[in-house]
């Protein structure tokens, strides 16, 4: 090994010396390379030892056995068509309901009609209907009106029951018609030929039924949606009925009720004088209104007498003509006007003639100037009159302000007790609205429940019409799914048994004979190349290796019992041993079969795989179900998964994982990814095992880090030096460190052959 602790160890002489004589000892003899010709048939099996399925072999195995496949079918198809033939068939009818949610505005109240309103229904109002047409109630007025009951088709017991469904009663595979009561029998016949569903995104409701005689079915389908609307119907007048029920008693109380608040209102207007006049007015009220009406007029009155008096005063103080209408509309003014304009004309007729002088014209002057003067005097009195109508209006005035006073002060001591009365007034209107309210509903409670055809949620928009053609059963559906399920289960089960016998363990001693024909050719030794350049291989040959001249049957036995306690000890230290470094002084095959032994023991009941990182050995490859999977080396340059990068042991559970393909860069082996890639490994399997080999180029932190190092000394190595490199590994950093007792030959691993290329 050429790990840094050998370098920087203290006994390095020691150990180097162990190690040269071991090489040397170890070198074997040139001996004859022996080539493998494959024989014919290895071309042919080689699918089988890849893993894949055998595909011709499955068609021959088919071929072969064809008549465990055709009599079956052929056995299954005359049954079907035998049973199908005698089922007794039944015929379908089929009716259908639409859910409208719509009332008959004509059946309302005539209060009612002016506001016509549509349900909303939806999917579980719809659902919920579906469940009223298959309830028991219907059901049981359905038997009775078509008496099922009578018929052997709905009561099994009629006919009498066959020993056949007695002896399945008995064992519980069916009921035994006799331990069910003669309903129990007919319903549970009813609903196995019924059928409701409500037709998707639509009201709709599908009521099928099916009956040996079809006649019975149309009849049971129909009756079924008339007695859902009569049901429906029913459902509506009991509603009605108990409504007008409670109506009328409670239309009673507030009968009484409202008599009572009624009579409460009168008794307290009385007592409190509140007496109502015209306009729903309280007298008091009335009078302050009417009083303060009088008080206005009154003010009018003598607002205006006072004018007018003024107005024909001031005239008659300036001398001015008395135009004024009181004046003017007078009837002695009216006489004294027209003398007046009578002495005028004659004043102007006689002073045509006449001089000024003439007692003619002197008489008629003073005439004119008498009645003037009466004219200003009837001025005068109607200017008197007016002052005294304008004083009469003042007094009138004072007293309706007095009694308009009085009237306020009465009406302010008896706002408190108006309040009252408007309080009682409330209750006893609120108790006639709904008074008034029940009655109107009890006359709609009354006259729906006196209609004779009461508003459905449905109507029937399609009747069921006899039907010829059976729908049960369906002759040629059965036959071909029972005749297809024959064919494909017995086929099935040939394929079965033919892969079965494919993916069966064999041993190595089986499969070499099958696989290859040996023709040995005898060739010169050639020196080992330090790395395995690709080789192209005609055909593998697995082999086992010959045995040593010293070794003993009773040798083997011991190394194989050694790496089988190596096994249980690792597999009980669990977590501890998760990481196992198997490693040697040289390099060779040694080391990969002793870590492919303990893998496949500890594979048994663990998770495990083995990481080739010695790549010195061509068994890894052979044992691989994908001998040319990517490895480490592609892993690291991102040409290939971690999928891709593990395969799977031939002979085991054991997962691998390869180094690289051949002639790949050793330098990729160092990388610190590859540490990461063993964590990863670590994390998804119960035993990481590592395959070092003699580890010259590898790092030493890859190796020990959280690991046991397993030992895979040479024959010849002596105990001082084994116990010196026990020491020293452990130095380094492994936490343990098994020392085998001498290397595992081919021959003590009985899985793991030996590949030679030609």
């Amino acid at each position: 090994m050429r790990l840094a602790f050998w370098r920087a160890g203290k006994d390095k002489a020691v150990i180097e010396r162990a190690v040269s004589k071991a090489k040397h000892e170890a070198k074997p003899e040139p001996k004859p390379r022996v080539e493998a010709k494959p024989a014919p048939i290895a071309a042919k099996q080689a699918p089988a030892e890849t893993g894949d399925i055998d595909l011709h072999a499955l068609g021959g195995a088919l071929a072969r056995k064809r008549g465990w496949i055709i009599v079956p079918t052929v056995l299954a198809l005359v049954a079907s068509v035998a049973i199908v033939n005698l089922i007794t068939p039944r015929y379908k009818s089929e009716a259908r309901i639409l859910i409208d949610g719509r009332e008959n505005v004509f059946l309302r109240p005539s209060s009612d009609r002016s506001t016509e309103e549509r349900q909303a229904l939806d999917p579980e109002a719809v659902t919920s209907q579906v469940q009223l047409v298959l309830s028991r109630d219907l059901a049981r007025e359905i038997i009775k009106k078509n008496k099922l009951a009578e018929r052997p088709e709905f009561d099994p017991v009629l006919q009498g029951v066959s020993p056949l469904k007695s002896l399945a009663a008995l064992v519980g595979i069916g009921r035994d018609p006799f331990s069910m009561t003669p309903e129990e029998r007919v319903l549970d016949a009813y609903y196995d030929r019924l059928q409701a569903y409500a037709v998707d995104k639509s009201r709709v409701i599908v009521i099928e039924f099916q009956s040996a005689d079809p006649d019975l079915a149309v009849r049971v389908a129909n009756s079924i949606a008339d007695g859902y609307l009569v049901l429906q119907q029913a459902a509506r007048q009991d509603q009605a009925r108990n409504a007008s029920q409670w109506l009328s008693g409670e239309i009673e109380n507030l009968r009484k009720k409202v008599s009572d608040a009624e009579a409460r209102v009168e008794d307290f207007r009385s007592k409190s004088s509140l007496f109502v006049g015209t306009n729903n007015t309280t007298l008091s009220n009335q009078q302050l209104g009417e009083v303060n009406t009088q008080l206005n007029n009154a003010r009018a009155l003598k607002a205006d007498a006072e004018s007018k008096a003024r107005l024909i005063r001031e005239m008659l103080q300036s001398g001015k003509p008395i135009e004024a209408s009181e004046v003017v509309n007078s009837e002695l003014m009216r006489r004294l006007s027209e003398q007046r304009v009578t002495l005028r004309a004659q004043l102007a007729e006689q002073s045509s003639t006449l001089l000024g002088n003439h007692p003619r014209i002197k008489e008629l002057k003073a005439q004119l100037g008498d009645l003037d003067g009466q004219i200003r005097d009837e001025a005068a009195k109607i200017s008197r009159s007016l002052e005294n109508d304008a004083r009469i209006a003042d007094g009138r005035v004072n007293g309706l302000t007095t009694s308009l006073e009085q009237l306020k002060k009465q009406a302010t001591s008896t706002n408190g007790q108006d309040v009252q009365l408007r309080a009682l007034e409330r209750e006893a209107k609120a108790q006639r609205d709904l008074l008034e309210t029940y009655l109107a509903k009890y006359r709609e409670a009354n006259t729906r429940e006196t209609i004779d055809t009461a508003p459905t949620e449905g109507r029937v928009i399609s009747r069921a019409i006899v039907s010829n053609t059976p729908a049960y059963p369906k002759k040629l559906p059965i036959v071909l799914i029972a005749t297809l399920a024959t064919l494909l289960l017995s086929s099935g089960l040939v394929v079965t048994g033919e892969l079965l016998r494919q993916t069966a363990p064999r041993t190595i001693a089986t499969l070499a004979p099958a696989m290859v024909r040996r023709e040995p050719v005898v060739q010169e030794p050639v020196a080992q190349e330090p790395v395995i350049q690709e080789p192209v291989v005609d055909a593998v040959e697995i082999e086992p290796a010959p045995l040593q001249p010293e070794m003993t049957a009773d040798a083997d036995l011991s190394e194989i019992a050694e790496i089988g306690q190596l096994a249980e000890s690792l597999r009980a230290a669990g977590s501890a041993a998760k990481k196992i470094t198997v490693l040697g002084t040289a390099s060779g095959d040694a080391i990969t079969l002793s870590t492919l032994t303990l893998a496949r023991h500890l594979a048994r009941d663990a998770r495990v795989v083995v990481v080739d990182l010695a790549a010195s050995s061509p068994t890894i490859a052979a044992v691989s179900v994908d001998p040319t999977a990517p490895g480490l080396a592609e892993l690291m340059q991102g040409q290939a998964s971690f999928a891709q990068v593990i395969t799977r042991d031939k002979l085991s559970r054991l997962h691998l994982v390869m180094a690289g393909r051949p002639g790949f860069d050793r330098s990729l082996l160092q990388s610190p990814r590859v540490t990461l890639a063993i964590d990863a490994l670590l994390r998804a399997y119960d035993h990481v095992l590592v395959d070092a080999g003699s580890a010259e180029d590898l790092p030493a932190d890859l190796l020990t880090a959280n690991a046991r190092a397993v030992v895979v000394p040479d024959a010849s190595m002596e105990a001082d030096a084994r116990a010196l490199m026990c020491e020293q590994l452990k130095a380094v950093g492994f936490s343990d460190v098994t020392m085998l007792s001498r290397p595992v030959q081919p021959s003590d691993a009985i899985e793991a052959p030996r590949v030679v290329a030609a």
